[in-house]
């Protein structure tokens, strides 16, 4: 299995779409994402639709609902709003799936020492965020050919929405830890 790239982030203020990684930079490993409960798989987004590799994960983890989101501004109503609410650091009361089928993107979660941790999502890499987890997600500043588009594209995600069951929308803006999901979610990391 082909690992994703991820690192501890910096502080700095500046565009939220670049790396902000540390200098010198401090990678996280996929174990220790597996250990805050953030688990990854790497597919051929190019043949999605009949993959079975994709069918046999979303069997084994109950994942029967699916859409798909284009985040583009020509394509999402409300592109900036969007964007800023998604960056909001935020839980959910289920956990989180997302497959990247075109495009990049990051996904930032808190560690167990509330650091952050961005992981940098492409084409093909599939990834859930345990209900309860601290996160948000921002689109790269990279700029790259889009085969598709036949143009460079920038600012750009299309993305799978996985759910067990009837999707649930709602994300709670930090602070949230009165939230039974929260509490479960931290004790579940105290006994790791």
């Amino acid at each position: 299995m082909t690992s994703i790239e991820a690192w501890f982030m910096d502080d700095s203020d500046e565009d939220h779409r670049m790396p902000h990684k540390l200098n010198p930079n401090e990678p996280v490993s996929l174990k220790e994402l597996e250990n805050i409960g953030v688990f990854y798989w790497k597919l051929d987004a190019d043949i999605y639709e009949t993959d079975p590799a994709l069918e046999k994960i979303r069997k084994d983890r109950g994942y029967s609902y699916s859409d798909i989101i284009t985040i583009d501004k020509d394509k999402l109503p409300n592109y900036e709003d969007k964007l800023k609410m998604f960056f909001e650091e935020h839980l959910h009361l289920d956990d989180e799936i997302r497959y990247i089928l075109d495009g990049r993107a990051y996904f930032d979660v808190r560690d167990r020492e509330d650091r952050w941790i961005r992981i940098a999502m492409t084409k093909g890499d599939l990834i859930t965020l345990p209900a309860g987890i601290y996160h948000r997600f921002t689109l790269t500043e990279t700029v790259w050919l889009h085969l598709s588009f036949g143009c460079l594209q920038h600012n750009y995600t299309q993305a799978m929405r996985l759910f067990v069951g009837e999707p649930v929308w709602k994300a709670y803006n930090r602070p949230a830890d009165e939230f039974d999901i929260r509490q479960k979610y931290v004790s579940a990391l105290q006994c790791a």
